[in-house]
């Protein structure tokens, strides 16, 4: 039997940010074809599995604060033992109570006939409108029936409140069981990228890497990464979400992966670039070693107190003036901050919200202002340069050069964590781990 004590626990701190008069809708992920009759793995909805832990489709769970007959109803799939033969066991409605803890279990067939009475005399319904066509149209024909019961005395909700504003809120600090994956996420992942580093060679493929990094994660049971690994090598990395991986590694070219490993549903996310050779050339080194100040400038501003922006604001500082001091950029620091000049070679944010979602859920602003960090709010830091191949306005010597470098970061009470610092990041510290590859070779 699963342990529910955790989900139990998010449920009753969900219930208590909900008004006694409002109720909360959340679907489970449907299933996605993947060719013809061929489903994709199945992936749970986070916000579905945060709450419920319930790893099945065709689920919904209704959350209503004071119901007599429970606060906490699931409908889903009865059991069939025809459909388990062929694709496993499934609850039922039994053990959506007596496993995963819903003090209420209905048929999931029945949720247009049951949806009306759940809610009848509530004021607003938290529910992310627009997601699910289908869904959607059941939950206004569910409002619709309750409208007209108007003349018998019922109210039906008047307001429509997205979900972000009360679950995500919740989700964006992490509790300690939580944290507990990320470690475990992040360890994977430093491990896989370590093996992927030591496979490369001069003469291999972007895909044999990319093969060696989920191997490492397939033999400590996670079948899948958190999302599409990233392996460019030369100026492919000039290409953000490149994902082709099918380019040769060739000498002198840097490689970078961007990959992380899903655990329970949390994800890591870390990007390394390195050479493939095992030895930077001297213009790689410089650029590198300037991406490398800025993130480490970017996640000393990481702390609580400060604003979100604050580390992005850091690293486009270090970046832009490094680039001036190279000549990749012309004029003055401030000017070329304001007018975003770096923009060319650096033109995307400094990191994004981590969790149950690789770009997490969370507000970045409040009321218009950067929100202020918190301690258990976990983020990427991942500052970069990317020199296109063709970009005729600098010294050839720099052209193709793409250097991201990535680690996820958890906001502590005195300032934060690097949870991904294991993995060798310094030159000294790539180099002397490539060497070691190389001699063992």
């Amino acid at each position: 039997m699963p342990d529910t004590s955790c989900y139990r626990e998010r449920r009753r701190r969900f219930l208590k940010r909900l008004a006694d008069h409002e109720v909360a809708i959340i679907a489970s992920a449907p299933t996605r074809i993947r060719n013809r009759d061929t489903e994709y793995p199945y992936r749970q909805d986070s916000d579905f599995q945060y709450l419920t832990g319930f790893a099945e489709p065709e689920a919904l769970a209704v959350f209503a604060p004071g119901r007599e007959d429970g606060e906490y109803v699931l409908f889903c799939r009865e059991y069939d033992p025809e459909t388990a033969v062929w694709t496993g066991r499934h609850a039922g409605l039994d053990g959506a109570v007596n496993q995963y803890g819903a003090d209420q279990a209905l048929p999931i067939t029945e949720l247009a006939t049951r949806l009306p009475e759940l809610l009848e005399n509530r004021t607003a319904i938290h529910y992310p409108m627009g997601l699910n066509e289908t869904l959607d149209r059941t939950i206004l024909d569910a409002l619709a029936r309750v409208r007209k019961r108007a003349r018998a005395g019922i109210e039906a909700p008047t307001r429509l409140i997205h979900i972000d504003q009360t679950l995500h809120e919740m989700r964006l600090i992490k509790t300690a069981e939580e944290l507990a994956i990320l470690r475990q996420a992040a360890t994977l992942s430093i491990a896989a990228h370590k093996r992927a580093m030591q496979a490369a060679r001069p003469g291999r493929y972007e895909y044999e890497m990319e093969a060696e990094f989920l191997h490492e994660l397939g033999r400590h049971g996670i079948r899948s990464p958190a999302y599409p690994c990233i392996v460019a090598a030369g100026a492919n990395a000039c290409v953000l979400h490149y994902v082709e991986n099918n380019a040769v590694l060739r000498e002198g070219d840097l490689l970078l992966i961007d990959a992380g490993a899903e655990v329970d549903h949390y994800a890591a996310d870390i990007t390394r670039t390195f050479p493939v050779s095992g030895t930077f050339t001297e213009p790689q080194k410089i650029l590198y070693e300037l991406v490398l100040a800025a993130q480490q400038a970017a996640i000393r501003q990481v702390k609580p107190g400060n604003r979100w922006i604050d580390p992005h604001d850091a690293a486009v500082r270090v970046l832009t003036k490094g680039l001036l001091k190279l000549g990749l950029l012309q004029g003055k620091l401030p000017r070329s901050i304001k007018d975003q000049t770096y923009k060319a070679f650096y033109m995307h944010r400094t990191g994004h919200w981590l969790g149950m979602d690789v770009h997490d859920v969370g507000l970045y602003k409040r009321d218009g202002h950067w929100r202020l960090f918190e301690p258990g709010m976990v983020l990427t830091v991942e500052p970069g340069l990317y020199i296109a191949p063709d970009c005729e306005t600098v010294d050839p010597c720099w052209r193709g050069i793409g250097i991201r470098i990535e680690d996820d970061v958890l906001v502590t009470r005195k300032g934060c964590e690097v949870l991904t610092e294991a993995l060798p990041k310094s030159v000294e510290a790539l180099e002397s781990f490539l060497a070691e590859r190389n001699h063992a070779a």
